[in-house]
């Protein structure tokens, strides 16, 4: 089983930045992709940024130019910056990471979710 624990949510001004962070934990063997969605009240949860395990990088439309996904495969550790906060990001962010242990089919874990509240 894998844990996920997401820090670095909070309250912002438009135009300002936040780092969320993403730590994977447990009985680790093969990280894949890792990734963040963000879901807005009454909305449905929709992808922000992904990274795979060569490091290429995919984003929204919406976020593209303003966040910067990274990972640190020594820490199990995935990381969204976002600049450039508009209040149109305010939503729940979560974290997902594809896994695969020794023998199994990869599947999906996802972190509890961190809000991030972009004020105008």
């Amino acid at each position: 089983q894998v844990q996920l624990v997401e820090s670095g949510g909070g309250l912002v001004q438009a135009g300002g930045s936040l780092r969320l962070s993403c730590a994977a934990s447990g009985n680790i063997f093969s990280i894949n992709a890792m990734g963040w969605y963000r879901q807005a009240p009454g909305k449905a949860r929709e992808l922000v940024a992904i990274i795979s395990s060569s490091d290429s990088t995919e984003y929204s439309i919406s976020v593209k130019g303003r966040f910067t996904i990274s990972r640190d495969n020594a820490k199990n550790t995935v990381y969204l910056l976002m600049n450039s906060l508009k209040p149109e990001d305010t939503a729940v962010y979560y974290c997902n990471v594809n896994h695969r242990q020794w023998g199994s089919r990869p599947r999906d874990y996802w972190g509890q979710g961190t809000q991030v509240t972009v004020s105008s």
